[in-house]
């Protein structure tokens, strides 16, 4: 068996990153897979060094609107298959999920949708909730070892979030978003992080830029590693990475044992 470190980072804007030594920092960390979020690029506006790593197998799912969304993949191992959305047409347009099938388990990274803009987004949010939640049952119900990371735009329990009373009533931290990540557990979905370190405060990965927030670390732990029940026993560690800059959000592991 070989230990293997999974990466998750959203990476509020993949070329904006680039510029910021993204690249120097995937050399040095040298992850197994990294699932990158909110790209806001179409693979054509990609240089070819970020799509072109040596070793690495690369794999982007774009929105359509520009500047927008998007998520990507980076692999030493090819998949057996590589799959974009959902299959909602609604949400695949925006380009929020990527799959990876590893034969061993399934990998999924995903850019959850954010519900702070409006009521709307907020229904939205929940609906692509509901979405993914009837999918990952599915493959579940079917025996799969699944991992799921990426920006979930919520925070869980009071824990995850440096001051939760004045967020109660915002996007984020509502009790019906809560709800929907008490269904992912009920699922059989496993938060690694908590199953690493069930009752350490101050672990965060976002954190407000306009109020330079991550200075005081008053943030938000809204970036995820859930594994499927059956792979728990493999999952031998569970990380954030807070000292690495670059975006609002820092990146997220857990090395697996396959």
């Amino acid at each position: 068996m070989k230990k293997r470190t999974l990466l998750s980072w959203n990476v509020n804007g993949i070329r904006a990153a680039e510029r910021k030594g993204f690249l120097d920092w995937f050399a040095k960390e040298k992850p197994d897979i990294l699932g990158v979020q909110e790209t806001k690029a179409h693979p054509e506006q990609l240089s070819d060094a970020l799509k072109e790593i040596h070793g690495y197998t690369t794999h982007f799912c774009s929105a359509e609107r520009k500047g927008y969304s998007g998520v990507g993949l980076f692999s030493k191992v090819q998949p057996e298959s590589i799959a974009c959305g959902l299959g909602v047409e609604k949400f695949d347009k925006e380009g929020r999920v990527i799959s990876a099938d590893y034969g061993e388990f399934l990998f999924y990274t995903i850019y959850f949708p954010n519900g702070c803009a409006s009521n709307d987004r907020l229904i939205y949010k929940i609906r692509f909730y509901e979405a993914f939640l009837k999918e990952v049952k599915k493959q579940i119900k079917a025996g799969r070892k699944v991992v799921v990371c990426g920006d979930v735009n919520t925070a869980h329990h009071e824990i995850d979030l440096a001051r939760p009373k004045q967020n109660v009533k915002r996007s984020g931290f509502l009790p019906e978003e809560r709800l929907w990540l008490d269904k992912f557990e009920r699922a059989g979905l496993v938060d690694t992080f908590r199953l690493h370190h069930p009752n350490e405060p101050d672990w965060y990965s976002w954190w407000d830029v306009k109020t330079r927030s991550r200075e005081r670390n008053v943030g938000w732990r809204i970036d995820y590693f859930y594994v499927s029940e059956n792979l728990v026993p493999q999952v031998k560690d569970a990380f954030i990475l807070t000292d690495v800059m670059g975006s609002d959000h820092c990146p997220v592991g857990i090395t697996l044992k396959i």
